[in-house]
């Protein structure tokens, strides 16, 4: 079992901080990607504020295919280049998104999602997977959120995939 100290009543810098520092341990040692972004799914669930979807899309053959999350049921194949995710993927770039509604092609898997934020994960220069986060709320992620969450995912990326 683990146990962190996560500090949510402080900085984001210090949550973001400590999420790296919870994130670094959980997956040491641990060569199963698909249980390290169960745990790293779960780990952002518990601790960020206001989501109400955290997981991972896994890039096999060529799109996009359902991993580890934490939230409801959600689409499990998407093309690449289509919707927030793909075009994450297709892109090797993060997409904040303050309104989903707006974005063209938007793949709407949970209606009560308004704003999100997909992470590429690279090894050796090349998508992998990509981490998702949707929140119920607009604009929920700001530009901090969006660094912080690349600096996490870079500090685990090759226990990824």
């Amino acid at each position: 079992m683990h146990e962190f100290s996560i500090s949510q009543n402080e900085s984001t810098d210090i949550l973001y901080r400590d999420l790296v520092a919870a994130a670094e341990a959980l997956t040491d040692n641990e060569p199963d990607a698909i249980a390290n972004m169960a745990n790293i799914s779960a780990l952002i669930w518990q601790y960020i504020p206001d989501l109400n979807w955290a997981g991972f899309y896994r890039v096999i053959n060529d799109e996009l295919v359902l991993g580890p999350f934490q939230g409801k049921t959600a689409c499990i194949r998407i093309a690449m280049g289509k919707g927030v995710c793909g075009t994450a993927a297709a892109t090797n770039s993060v997409q904040r998104i303050a309104d989903v509604h707006s974005f063209p092609g938007h793949i709407a898997c949970d209606a009560d999602s308004r704003s999100e934020l997909v992470v590429p994960v690279c090894q050796e220069g090349k998508v992998i997977a990509v981490m998702d986060l949707d929140s119920p709320l607009a604009d929920r992620f700001s530009q901090e959120d969006e660094a912080r969450m690349m600096s996490l995912i870079a500090a685990i990326a090759n226990r990824l995939g």
